[in-house]
């Protein structure tokens, strides 16, 4: 099956221990595999700086630098790629240059010229897995929170812009609680910023588990169970039976008025979708996706992921996508890998995937392209 959204050319420089990689590449799944330790997450991660975020690890800019003389370790680095959609070029870029403070400064460009996080997000939507995800559906709220939002944010640039100024409407509301600043003008100003962005983060979140459920019922039943998803919070439960924005909007102004004292002693909001959580069940056990071996809940996670890859694929407003799994054969038969290869050729966008040993990517055949990676060194296989 060609491929209508893969990355031709991936180039980084001082990224980690990559002091220099150019990598060229067609449409076909991309296999690393090598020791541990060798750079292999390191070019995934590599990747997702091209993301809105903090990339797969959550870096920050100067983490992600390849080790220099400077204490700081505040040096530059860069991250390119060439994408191909549908046969049109496009090139992206991300890193760090330095401030004339001696800091450093993330960097965004498209095809030269600079650009928002969002708009490189929409030229190369993906999703990514890696080990410390296995426990996903058993671990804190917060990781799922972080894991659907990034789900939201492929689908809807406009998602990152309503979380960052849901944020700093909290935060600085939470200020002038904490300092007991009871201002009604300055506070319900803040609140009504905290409710209308609140709200489009949750409509967001709604519409994007609507569209994730169906795909994940469109699956064939096969490898990867098929689980039931809900979001559990105050705002998407209203947009859930029906509630219209304004009326979402402003109940929770209301509310948030209400609660200032609470908040103020608790030393946080304690209400918005910034508490919200993500629940699955394992569909044909009819078990939550909590209960089940951490083999099962890999295979949750993996088939939510693929199920992702084909709502994005069948959205009109999105469009295929990369699929990142690194340690692609942790808690996989032999069985569930085969079925996963089989899934990513299907998947429109390109998948990359990383292993210890090339012998866990001989399903793929010849239908994927292998590079060893050795000490920051990468060579075709």
């Amino acid at each position: 099956m060609s491929h209508s959204l893969f990355v031709s050319r991936l180039t980084l420089t001082d990224f980690r221990n990559h002091a220099a990689l150019d990598l060229q590449l067609d449409a076909r799944p991309v296999c690393l595999f090598g020791p541990n330790g060798a750079g292999k997450t390191n070019i995934l991660e590599a990747l997702t700086m091209l993301a809105p975020g903090r990339g797969l690890r959550s870096a920050s800019l100067t983490d992600v630098a390849r080790a220099g003389d400077d204490e700081m370790r505040a040096q530059p680095w860069a991250v390119s790629a060439r994408v191909m959609s549908d046969g049109v070029e496009t090139v992206l870029g991300a890193g760090a240059e330095r401030t004339p403070e001696g800091g450093v400064k993330r960097v965004t460009r498209r095809d030269g010229q600079p650009a928002a996080a969002s708009d490189l997000a929409a030229a190369a939507r993906m999703t990514w897995l890696t080990p410390a995800m296995d426990r996903l559906w058993s671990g804190p709220a917060g990781d799922r929170r972080r894991f659907f939002d990034r789900l939201t944010l492929a689908r809807a640039s406009e998602h990152g812009h309503a979380a960052a100024a849901y944020e700093r409407a909290m935060r600085e509301r939470q200020r002038l609680l904490s300092e007991r600043v009871f201002d009604d003008a300055w506070l319900g100003g803040l609140e009504r910023e905290m409710s209308a962005h609140g709200a489009a983060i949750a409509a967001a979140r709604v519409e994007t588990l609507g569209r994730l459920q169906e795909a994940i019922d469109a699956r064939p039943d096969g490898a990867f169970p098929k689980a039931v998803l809900a979001l559990e919070g105050l705002l998407e439960q209203r947009f859930e039976l029906g509630a219209k924005s304004a009326d979402v909007e402003e109940d929770f102004a209301t509310l948030l008025h209400d609660v200032r004292g609470r908040d103020a002693g608790a030393g946080r909001a304690l209400d918005g979708p910034h508490r919200s959580d993500l629940k699955a069940r394992h569909a044909a056990k009819n078990m939550d996706a909590d209960q089940c071996s951490t083999g099962e809940q890999k295979a949750l996670l993996v088939g939510v992921t693929l199920a992702q890859a084909r709502a994005l694929a069948n959205d009109p407003g999105a469009g295929a996508s990369l699929i990142l799994i690194d340690e692609a054969a942790a808690h996989l038969d032999s069985v569930r890998r085969a079925a996963l290869f089989d899934e990513l050729l299907a998947n429109p966008g390109q998948a990359w995937l990383t292993g210890t040993d090339e012998n866990l990517f001989e399903a793929f055949g010849a239908r994927a392209q292998r590079f060893e990676v050795r000490d920051g060194q990468v060579r075709t296989a």
